[in-house]
């Protein structure tokens, strides 16, 4: 880095009054978190070689998964829709009324997963949980059709094979349900309809990202990406047919198709990322180590993680708190990402709000006015890094795509991290000024919050595959 550089990504986190070896520790780790304009043009440089390659094939790149959804919506489509969202832990049944005029109303209820579902019975018990929605809130199929159309958002590894077909690759969440992997999922869920005499024909299988882009699309016609800054994080976006090398379903070449980026396993080879050893002791201990690497770098389920390594490595070094810590700060995941939320809030002078988060949440019994500026100092560090790579891969899907863009560009936003912390949507527009420009940014691009996409999509995607 340039000395401008350094002392635009150090010197902010320099705390007044503290012993130099404390502050060059907080300057040393400031710059290994550290995400220059230069390190973004290496970042989306390698996002765009990483997804040629995976819509190549390259089984090493970015998946890039075909989402057989061709069809954008105008936002003038009606009718009541169904649409199933099964996740970790909860099913989400929603009725989804499409107006006509690009509104949409929408009725929900959620079913927590027993313990007898999620090992033996899940297909009969999310019919049983439809039968009860379809009878409390009177669904009954569009005019002139036999079945109520279900769109489907299954958070599970799949291989799809079609609009509505998909075979299940394997349980994750705790899911051990016998005799299904490799089987059609659809086939499973409609067969158990059968069983129960629903009147509900399931159309759509849908990843929760692409559900996000088409409730997007349905109310911003120019919207072309769909991202989740979330718990987890991945993206989707309008790829031309003839860039799809992959695709060998059809002979059919025209028109575009929504892509599934899964980007939250780009560089899981760690080649370009600014990848720390704090980072490396989350992937090392992690289920599922050297996967999804880039997702643990921005996303909210790995960030306070990543943020109590880093605190804990100060305290190893007597830098921080005396040198002291807690059962509490010792034990994995135990710093929520919503307290790094709290603390870099805290603008108070004397970080009472820091102060309640270590002493009371934290259980550690006292802290100075300085171990609070350094525990909000490496929040912020690492909440800005979260941040500027979130951006770069934004950016990085917007430059591939430009071609296709109107005058303007709407992206479709769900999520936590997008949601609830602090400056998140602004960081998105000022760090992509420098690579797409202040008119574009200024005048072209549009953030909106794309909410409840994973079940409202799925309606529309039925809608939209109606014909």
């Amino acid at each position: 880095m340039t000395p401008s550089e350094i002392s635009e990504f150090v010197d902010k986190y320099v705390v007044e009054g503290i012993p130099k070896e404390h502050n060059d520790a907080l300057r040393k780790m400031a710059e290994s978190f550290a995400v220059t304009d230069d390190k973004m043009r290496d970042i989306i440089h390698g996002f765009h070689e990483s997804m040629q390659a995976g819509l190549n094939g390259d089984r090493n790149a970015l998946p890039m998964i075909p989402s057989f959804v061709r069809r954008r919506p105008t936002g003038k489509e009606q009718g009541t829709f169904l649409s199933l969202d099964l996740g970790g832990t909860n099913l989400r049944v929603c009725q989804v009324t499409l107006n006509g005029d690009s509104t949409h109303k929408l009725v929900q209820q959620k079913f927590t997963i027993t313990k007898e579902a999620k090992e033996k019975t899940l297909f009969d018990w999310i019919a049983q949980c439809v039968s009860i929605f379809i009878e409390e809130h009177d669904v009954v199929p569009n005019s002139g059709e036999s079945a109520v159309r279900c769109g489907f958002t299954f958070s599970f590894p799949i291989d799809q094979t079609g609009i509505a077909e998909g075979n299940l690759v394997m349980w994750n969440k705790g899911f051990l349900v016998p005799n299904t992997v490799g089987r059609d999922i659809v086939r499973l869920t409609q067969d158990a309809f059968l069983r129960k005499h629903l009147r509900v024909k399931i159309v759509a299988i849908v990843n929760d990202t692409v559900g996000a882009l088409m409730t997007s699309c349905y109310t911003y016609p120019d919207s072309e990406l769909g991202i989740i800054f979330g718990t987890g994080t991945n993206s989707c976006y309008w790829e031309k047919m003839s860039r799809i090398g992959k695709w060998k379903c059809d002979n059919d070449k025209t028109g575009e198709m929504v892509i599934n980026t899964e980007w939250g396993a780009f560089d899981n080879q760690v080649s370009v990322l600014p990848y720390t050893m704090h980072d490396n002791k989350l992937n090392r201990k992690s289920p599922n180590h050297g996967l999804q690497v880039f997702e643990k770098m921005i996303s909210g389920l790995y960030l306070g993680e990543v943020t109590r390594n880093a605190i804990l490595h100060l305290i190893d070094q007597r830098l921080l708190f005396d040198g002291r810590s807690s059962t509490i700060l010792n034990k994995s995941y135990a710093f929520d990402t919503a307290y790094m939320s709290e603390i870099v809030s805290d603008e108070s002078d004397d970080l009472v709000e820091v102060k309640k988060v270590i002493q009371q949440t934290l259980e550690i019994p006292s802290s100075t006015l300085q171990d609070r500026k350094v525990v909000k100092n490496v929040c912020l560090m690492i909440g800005n890094r979260a941040k500027r790579l979130s951006a770069a891969a934004m950016v990085a899907v917007l430059l591939w795509s430009r071609d296709s863009h109107t005058d303007t560009v709407t992206v479709g936003i769900d999520g936590s991290m997008y949601q609830f912390y602090p400056g998140f949507e602004k960081s998105l527009y000022d760090n992509a000024r420098p690579f797409l420009g202040d008119d574009f940014v200024d005048n072209k691009l549009k953030l909106r919050l794309s909410k409840d996409g994973s079940g409202i999509g799925a309606a529309i995607i039925a809608a939209v595959t109606s014909d």
